[in-house]
């Protein structure tokens, strides 16, 4: 079916965008796992999403076991990378891979560059070894990709499965 030129509103593209966020940390989530396996053994300690979580709680006073932090670092992972889909989506309805992609760097760079180390939560990216970092970009390239995707794919989906049909008590062709 043809797409529907009419942008979705506001609502529709921050619903469509965090579940599309959503979707595209799991893509990241994946990609860091194995990516992570591949780093030199003593680079090999948890990820940046972990590493701010137990500086949050430190700084917080609040002690955390190993496994509420994996539950807070995986709750906390995915709903920011629903909240940055929902951004996505709300500037641009329709991204494109390329243009997701660089709203993944974007991201990357506000967060390891800007609002992590003003907080005082974990230094700057120029202080962390450089192949973490060349991870982490490149995971940020696939969660922006792969959102880009997922917010065309809903988009389209409203637009075809989800939208209004015949009435349901219409006779139906057998």
């Amino acid at each position: 079916m043809a797409e529907n030129s009419k942008d979705p509103r506001l609502v529709s593209r921050l619903v469509i965008g965090g579940i599309a966020g959503f979707v595209g940390t799991m893509t990241m989530t994946a990609a860091m796992r194995r990516l992570h396996q591949r780093l030199p053994a003593k680079e090999r300690y948890p990820l940046t999403p972990r590493e701010i979580v137990d500086s949050g709680a430190e700084q917080l006073g609040i002690p955390l076991s190993n496994e509420t932090a994996k539950d807070v670092t995986t709750a906390s992972h995915f709903l920011y990378g629903a909240a940055m889909g929902a951004l996505v989506a709300a500037l641009n309805p329709d991204p494109k891979k390329r243009t997701g992609a660089a709203a993944g760097v974007a991201v990357w760079v506000a967060s390891y560059m800007g609002w992590i180390p003003a907080l005082h939560t974990l230094e700057p990216a120029t202080k962390h070894p450089a192949r973490r970092n060349m991870l982490m970009v490149g995971v940020h390239l696939v969660w922006g990709a792969s959102t880009a995707a997922a917010i065309r794919e809903l988009r389209l989906a409203r637009e075809t499965i989800l939208a209004e049909g015949p009435d349901k008590d219409a006779p139906r062709e057998a």
